[in-house]
């Protein structure tokens, strides 16, 4: 039995996780920046799921948080960082008011409840999942706020990856492509300032047409994300999702591609040996 303290459980693959866990028989604090959109859905759990309200951008609720886990279950062994959201538009639209906060709730905010999890994690080793996407692997026009927010969860994924190995903890960055949640619907926020200069590469149209009709079953992505969290041989990078796959084999193509272009010159730049 795991005891798990997941972010951002009001919808999509947070509070299908929260509810996976749950019905296993795992222990699962549950939380949301607003607590009365997951009340309901702990109570056919009784005392095996706990709801916590949680800003993520809050250090002091996030030591809250972290607090109670331990203090009602005794430890903690899987945290989950799925809180966030996405900003779309040319970085030319953006403005700091869009793409400030999403970096707080996106980046910050992990940062926040991790280090609040780290001191119990160390000492009884356990897991950390951190949900970037396939946003976080590869850039594209249209979305570069959510793209740097993701390669950031990314960056700090592995550098976490590196320095918790001593300490029995492991870390999973599940990097999903499109999958039918409501993501699309409540957790995109479009630049104000739409500027026809960037009508080709606006992802507006891509909302409008894709959401409901995301290829991607989010069951499916959840079993496999248990099965990680359960696995002794889990990966740190977990694509998930053919869309997510692809977009990593081209990432790889193409960094492979400018290497191989430049190498003679690029690796010709130490001072000359004597």
């Amino acid at each position: 039995m795991k005891t798990w303290l997941i972010t951002g459980c009001s919808s999509g693959f947070g509070k299908r996780l929260a509810l996976a866990a749950a019905q296993r028989g795992d222990r699962v604090i549950a939380t949301a920046r607003n607590v009365r959109t997951i009340e309901k859905m702990a109570e056919p759990f009784g005392d095996r799921m706990i709801t916590m309200p949680l800003d993520v951008t809050d250090a002091a609720a996030a030591k809250v948080v972290v607090a109670k886990a331990v203090e009602t279950f005794g430890g903690l062994d899987v945290l989950v960082n799925n809180a966030g959201y996405a900003l779309f538009g040319a970085i030319e639209e953006g403005t700091p008011e869009e793409y400030r906060p999403m970096f707080d709730v996106n980046v910050f905010g992990l940062i926040e409840i991790t280090r609040a999890a780290l001191p119990h994690l160390r000492r009884s080793g356990g897991t950390i999942v951190n949900m970037s996407s396939g946003a976080g692997i590869e850039g594209r026009g249209g979305g570069g706020y959510y793209h740097a927010a993701k390669f950031a969860v990314e960056g700090i994924s592995e550098a976490l990856a590196g320095e918790l190995k001593p300490f029995g903890v492991r870390v999973l960055i599940v990097e999903p492509g499109p999958f039918r949640t409501d993501f699309l619907g409540r957790s995109i926020m479009m630049a104000a300032n739409e500027m026809p200069e960037y009508a080709a590469s606006s992802r507006k149209h891509y909302r409008e047409t894709s959401n409901g009709n995301q290829a991607g079953d989010p069951d499916k992505a959840i079993a496999v994300i248990l099965k990680a969290v359960d696995a002794e041989d889990a990966p740190l990078h977990l694509p998930l999702g053919p869309a997510a796959h692809a977009i990593a084999e081209r990432k790889l193509a193409a960094f492979r591609s400018d290497i191989d272009a430049w190498r003679d010159i690029t690796i010709a730049t130490d001072f000359d040996q004597p």
